[in-house]
């Protein structure tokens, strides 16, 4: 019975680490993507510029903080957990704000 526990533990934290490494170049992929993005725009003098970049980021940080979350898997020790809870606290944090900016900001593009 132990040894088939220690497998699906193995298959599991294989797993999320797997996931987590994934979901994390996804969202570096997408800050990359967004942030050339927002250069072309700019240099096109679109006045959405710092929307779309703002919803990239807040995009690519979603993805981030998802394998933030996925790591809590492989956390061994109680500090690994303090050390990811203060990551996901973060991300999440700047997540919110740049959504909150970004609300505003649409806001005064419509008036």
């Amino acid at each position: 019975m132990e040894s088939v526990l220690h497998i699906i533990h193995t298959i599991v934290s294989g797993a999320a680490s797997i996931g987590c490494l994934v979901l994390e170049l996804f969202g570096v992929a997408i800050l990359i993507f967004n942030g050339v993005k927002a250069f072309i725009h700019y240099i096109d003098n679109n006045p959405e510029t710092s929307v779309n970049l703002g919803e990239g980021i807040a995009m690519g940080l979603e993805f981030l903080l998802a394998g933030e979350v996925l790591n809590t898997v492989n956390a061994s020790q109680l500090s690994d957990l303090y050390l990811l809870g203060g990551l996901v606290l973060l991300r999440g944090l700047m997540t919110l704000e740049i959504h909150w900016e970004l609300k505003h900001e649409k806001e005064e593009m419509k008036k």
